[in-house]
């Protein structure tokens, strides 16, 4: 491959992320980062991202709140989310493993994430990490559901899982997975053995199209140094030494 592992998953999110007008990332999100503002550049700037923890792609003066704000009046179209576990009904868990209080280990918490589940349409799950211990098949304390009661109003929900090995799509009247992708490397079986869930999928899924010629000169031109304001660590690993190749 003449692309490296990140960048193709900045590659197949910003293909998700196609024709959305307004995108939030959260923090410490170096990859959903940077396929954001790689959809935006492909818009040629019809795209807006708000990017938190960055100075340049931040507009929001009140942090979190503004966010909130933003997202309950539905002026944000997508939004990332992740987990310590995610089960196969796109149920997120950032609590902790084992039965609650007493979860050991403990995640990060899960701070708005239920909130923001329910209010932007678009929701993209992340993990790199595909395994049997990320990909359960149920989750030990719900801190974001994936679905809802019919009776219950809700504008937002998932629609697709993205991770290190394949993409999925989320039909959210079934409450299941669909495998659409597999990434370069990996085969269906690969995938279907570090999956905790049964999901869905053709009789034949495709390899996962990897970034174009000039998605890959906009990534190690302007975008690296977009985003090294924000993340200089990771983008010093991802893009100086392709850069200089290019």
């Amino acid at each position: 491959m003449d692309f490296s592992r990140e960048e193709l998953l900045i590659g197949v999110l910003a293909r998700l992320l196609e024709g959305m007008g307004h995108i939030a990332v959260g923090a410490s999100s170096p990859i959903p980062g940077s396929a954001a503002l790689l959809a935006r550049a492909l818009s040629d700037g019809a795209t807006r991202v708000t990017m938190l923890g960055s100075t340049r792609d931040n507009g929001f003066t009140d942090g979190g709140r503004e966010l909130f704000d933003c997202a309950a009046q539905g002026r944000i179209d997508a939004f990332f989310l992740s987990g310590g576990q995610i089960d196969g009904g796109a149920n997120v868990n950032l609590v902790g493993k084992g039965d609650y209080p007493r979860s050991t280990p403990r995640f990060p918490g899960s701070f708005g994430s239920a909130y923001m589940y329910f209010m932007i349409p678009n929701v993209i799950l992340f993990r790199e990490e595909h395994s049997p211990r990320v990909l359960v098949e149920k989750v030990d304390f719900i801190s974001a559901p994936g679905t809802s009661p019919p009776s219950l109003w809700r504008r937002g929900g998932p629609v697709a899982l993205v991770t290190g090995m394949a993409r999925f799509s989320f039909d959210r009247h079934a409450r299941r997975f669909r495998l659409e992708s597999v990434h370069p490397g990996n085969t269906v079986d690969d995938v279907t053995a570090a999956t905790g869930f049964d999901f869905d999928r053709a009789p034949a899924v495709p390899t996962t199209p990897g970034p174009t010629p000039g998605m890959l000169a906009l990534m190690r031109g302007p975008l690296a140094a977009r985003i090294a304001e924000t993340y200089p660590k990771f983008a010093d690993r991802v893009f100086t030494d392709r850069m200089a190749a290019t």
